[in-house]
């Protein structure tokens, strides 16, 4: 087994990591060009003659729940690391419950200080997290491995030169001719939006569990301060030390 001194080292370590990390996620699901991608395909209408198109894509390069997962697997070691060290270090403890039901049990005091600040840090990351955009109907594809909207279809239109005869030729003048422009469609694009992001109502989920997780903290950090203490008294054996009056712990 590992000395506290060895798992004190590692916390403080730890703690740098997880966040930093914790902060570049934060900053990646702000970034809203990353959850963000496409499938277009152009079939022209006129298959021998119609002007044949590339089809154009962009893939989602950050999911929402990779990054959760991420903050979870970041977060899990520090959480384990400064455990470790708590319970090691303290007797003052409390059960953390959520609805009747205990989550944890038996914190020390010191480690639901910490949980408190780290459930207050993953409460903003979490409020911040891209939802679907609810003007569009989204489903999960597993080709894709993302969100995805049904395929929607625009028109593509050519401009072509059209000729109106406003009066017709005669002996004396010419025919009078105004040349004009009409809109022909010429294809089909076939649109798929695509998205990393979550349905709001499960971010609110989230959002929520969290929340109620804080305040289960924030209780049973207020019941282990109620532990009954016995005074212990080092201020004498201290200044008697400093002071040379000879006082003795």
């Amino acid at each position: 087994m590992p000395q506290l001194n060895q798992i004190i080292a590692l916390v403080n370590g730890a703690k740098g990591r997880a966040e930093s990390d914790l902060t570049a996620v934060y900053h990646k699901l702000q970034a809203d060009k990353l959850l963000v991608g496409l499938t277009r395909t152009y079939q022209p209408r006129d298959e021998e003659n119609g002007e044949p198109l590339p089809p154009e894509s962009q893939r989602v390069q950050l999911k929402v729940k990779d990054a959760l997962t991420r903050v979870a697997a970041i977060q899990t070691r520090l959480f384990d690391l400064v455990a470790t060290q708590d319970y090691s270090n303290t007797d003052a403890s409390a059960s953390v419950v959520v609805d009747g039901k205990v989550i944890l049990a038996d914190v020390p005091v010191t480690h639901l200080l910490f949980l408190e600040k780290q459930l207050a840090d993953l409460q903003t990351v979490v409020s911040k997290v891209p939802t679907l955009d609810p003007a569009y109907d989204w489903s999960y594809s597993e080709e894709a491995d993302c969100m995805v909207t049904p395929p929607k279809e625009t028109i593509k239109n050519k401009k072509v030169f059209r000729n109106h005869v406003q009066a017709e030729a005669t002996k004396e003048h010419p025919a009078q001719v105004q040349t004009y422009t009409e809109d022909v469609p010429v294809g089909t694009w076939t649109q798929i939006l695509h998205s990393g992001a979550i349905p709001e109502s499960e971010r609110n989920a989230i959002r929520d569990r969290v929340r109620a997780l804080r305040d289960a903290v924030v209780s049973a950090r207020e019941q282990a301060n109620t532990m009954e203490v016995t005074d212990t008294h080092v201020g004498e054996a201290i200044f008697g030390y400093v002071l040379n009056t000879g006082a003795q712990a």
